[in-house]
């Protein structure tokens, strides 16, 4: 037997003999003597449907290695699809308009059905053209075979043969497209359901698996939450900026917070057991201006990434209104009065509340320079140098603090009440 893995130009160059002029009643006599030689054969073809469905999936395995796997898998499926589509493209041949919807609903489901299979759309067109082939040579061996003298009339209906193959290979690419967009949106979709259901901390724990698997991520592993918040624009560029490079990252958008559930390093976590250099430790502290980044700690597992997600918050809550970069593990004492704003907002009225009620300018004056002299590390040389006053200024008015607060800087657990409430009061003021 011989093998129909010829090409389409090949077979039409073998086959088409140069054309000559004829007239209207000699070409219609051909034409009708051509597909009365084109109904014998093809009547055989389907007879013989079996063996040339063998044929085709023996040169199937042969050559195309996608549907060699998918033998292995399934072969009486795969022999059956084979089966169905030869025997459309036989039965058009023998009444083109009547077949014509039911052979094109047979390939657009082929398309559509390999598609959500994964069979690669090349190894598919492939088969239909060895189809198409292998039909084109069983015509020519009939006819040689019970008719020898009529094989030339055959090429009067070649074309007809090869417009039928080429139709059905674009149905079936069409098919297989509209489908694999159709099963990529769904994946998006479900990717973004999940993803959601993440953050929220909402996901079951037998839904884990498969949103590790849709979102690329282990289910087991350390992972931390950037919360992105800013102009669409200038948000992603931060977005994409915010990671150390190579980080594995999936990134959720909303309409007015971004959300990364971000991969920790291996070994990227310090004593404490927050994100250390190999974690967000490389993102910039100074992104476009207007976007906010909050870097929340790191947390074990997806299950646990809702707690990150809430880290995140925090972290992005207590980061300037005017722009920045928070990392939660670097402002834990803020992060603990956002935590609570009505406990917050408690503290800095018990201990600030005689300073906040002076006059602003007053007031002002002396919480900046409470503020500054702990941001010297309680040196009034320093302060008064930030200041632009004399140190003893800075301590007449860090005195007039304390006789206002009744609390003494000289005493930690004072101290501790004031720093706090200072930091309360940027916090929710922010």
């Amino acid at each position: 037997m011989q093998h129909a893995v010829r090409s389409r130009a090949a077979i039409r160059t073998g086959l088409t003999p140069v054309p000559r002029p004829r007239t209207p009643s000699v070409a219609s006599l051909m034409d009708a003597d051509a597909l009365r030689v084109l109904h014998r054969a093809a009547r055989a073809l389907l007879d013989d449907l079996p063996d040339l469905t063998d044929r085709l999936v023996a040169l199937l395995r042969e050559q195309e290695p996608a549907y060699r796997t998918a033998l292995t898998k399934d072969p009486t499926a795969t022999w059956q699809e084979a089966h169905r589509s030869l025997r459309h493209s036989v039965t058009s041949l023998l009444d083109p308009r009547g077949a014509r919807d039911a052979a094109r609903r047979c390939s657009w489901r082929i398309g559509a059905a390999r598609a959500e299979q994964g069979l690669p759309l090349d190894a598919l067109l492939h088969a239909f053209r060895l189809g198409g082939s292998l039909v084109w040579q069983r015509l020519v061996e009939e006819t040689s075979r019970t008719a020898a003298e009529d094989v030339r009339l055959l090429v009067h209906v070649a074309a007809d043969v090869w417009n039928f193959v080429d139709e059905h290979c674009t149905l079936v690419a069409d098919a297989y497209r509209q489908t694999e967009w159709q099963l990529g949106r769904r994946r998006e979709n479900r990717a973004r359901l999940l993803a959601a259901g993440l953050l929220d901390g909402t996901s079951r724990i037998a839904d884990l698996p498969e949103a590790a698997q849709a979102l690329g991520l282990p289910e087991y592993g350390r992972y931390y939450v950037v919360a992105v918040t800013g102009a669409p624009p200038a948000r992603s560029d931060a977005a994409r900026a915010v990671l150390p490079p190579g980080a594995r990252v999936h990134w959720h958008a909303g309409t007015d917070v971004d959300y990364g559930i971000v991969l920790d390093g291996a070994d990227g976590t310090d004593d404490d057991g927050l994100p250390g250099p190999a974690g967000p430790e490389g993102a910039p502290d100074a992104p476009a201006a207007g976007v906010r980044i909050g870097i929340g700690s790191a947390v074990d597992g997806l299950a646990s990434v809702g707690d990150a997600r809430r880290r995140a918050d925090t972290a992005l809550e207590i980061c300037p209104r005017t722009g920045g970069t928070v990392r939660l593990a670097d402002h834990l004492p803020a992060a603990l009065v956002a935590s609570s704003p009505e406990l917050g907002g408690a503290l800095a009225e018990r201990v600030l509340g005689p300073l906040l009620r002076l006059e602003a300018a007053d007031r002002e004056v002396l919480l900046d320079t409470l503020t500054t002299w702990l941001d010297c590390d309680g040196s009034a040389q320093r302060a008064g140098e930030r200041l632009y006053c004399h140190r003893n200024t800075v301590l007449n008015r860090l005195r007039r603090c304390e006789q206002l607060t009744g609390r003494s800087l000289a005493r930690p657990a004072d101290l501790v009440e004031i720093s706090l409430a200072l930091t309360a009061r940027r916090v929710l003021r922010a």
